[in-house]
């Protein structure tokens, strides 16, 4: 009897024929709460199986009752480009930008992951959005939905979509549509 494969392959995997794309997701501030500590910290674990990744955490920003809207999204994007690496491909994750069903994005990350030279660059902006600095340095920008949610909240929901993707690609049965 044929042996059945866990794991199949979908495509031409990224680490194929080249170096491995890493995947950053850059966010302000720390998760507070713990039931979304938990499930990011379960779906960045599943994660690693499949692509290198990291969670950047960009420290808040202090005395902004002192700051208008504007001047946050200044320093916020002050802190997210320095966050960046030269030759990164940066996707804002932002309300206005284009949004793709699951298989969709599945297949957009494995496009980015054949094309993109170092590092696919996610980033949750903070509670007034981007700077215009940030807008200019993205390639594009990417929509969970077109409802608002938490800061907190958009990191798990973008982490299990990326989960979702991965197994997608990998032909695996987390993936029901």
């Amino acid at each position: 009897m044929p042996r059945k494969h866990k794991h199949k392959s979908h495509g031409k995997k990224a680490s194929e024929g080249k170096k491995s794309v890493k995947i950053a997701l850059i966010v302000t501030g720390k998760t507070d709460a713990a039931y979304f500590t938990a499930g990011i910290e379960e779906y960045k674990n599943r994660l690693v199986h499949y692509i290198p990744f990291e969670m950047i955490c960009v420290p808040d920003i202090k005395n902004t009752k002192s700051l208008s809207e504007s001047q946050q999204k200044e320093k916020e994007g002050e802190l997210i480009l320095k966050a960046l690496c030269p030759g990164d491909y940066l996707v804002l994750l932002d309300e206005c930008g284009k949004e793709y069903t699951s298989v969709q994005f599945a297949s957009l990350i494995e496009k980015k992951m054949q094309t993109v030279s170092k590092r696919l660059v996610f980033v949750v902006g903070g509670a007034y959005g981007f700077s215009k600095a940030v807008y200019q340095a993205a390639a594009e920008q990417l929509s969970l939905s077109k409802m608002t949610f938490s800061h907190q909240m958009i990191r798990l929901l973008f982490l299990e979509q990326l989960y979702r993707a991965m197994t997608i690609l990998h032909n695996e049965p987390y993936h029901h549509g």
